[in-house]
Formats: structure tokens, sequence, C-alpha cells
């Protein structure tokens, strides 16, 4: 499981914020592509959703729409 090794480093040389990204769709060769791009705040980091939040091809959709809701209230 991936921690926040990365984030905390960036922090330490005084970066404010991180963004996490995603892409959907059929790559960039064939077909449509979506990207999207959010920034969470800082103090969600060991907040349990956190811990489900990963590549969405990994997630049930279930799962995607249930972060979906808590992604776009929190971010």
């Amino acid at each position: 499981m991936p921690g926040f090794e990365i984030e905390l480093s960036k922090q330490e040389l005084g970066y404010k914020f991180v963004c996490g990204i995603d892409e959907a769709g059929r790559g960039p060769l064939c077909g449509p592509v979506v990207a999207a791009a959010v920034i969470l705040p800082y103090e969600l980091r060991d907040n349990e959703f956190i811990l489900a939040l990963n590549d969405s091809k990994k997630l049930t959709e279930k799962k995607r729409e249930a972060l979906f809701d808590v992604i776009c209230d929190k971010a």
C-alpha cells in the first residue's frame, strides 16, 4: 500500500499542495481520454477514506461512486 512519504518530503521542502491525478479512457492513441486532478486538504491524509483512494481501475464501481461524493465534498 502506498504511503505518504513523497508528499511529506515535499511538504518539508515548503510545498503546500499536492495534486492527485487520474485518467480514464482507452489511452492516448485510441479513443477519448478524460483526466481529472484533485487537491485534498493535508489533514485528511490519515482519514480512513483516503486509504480507499487508488487507481480508479482497481476500485469497484460502487466504491468509485461512493468516493466521488466524498471527494467532491472534501476537495
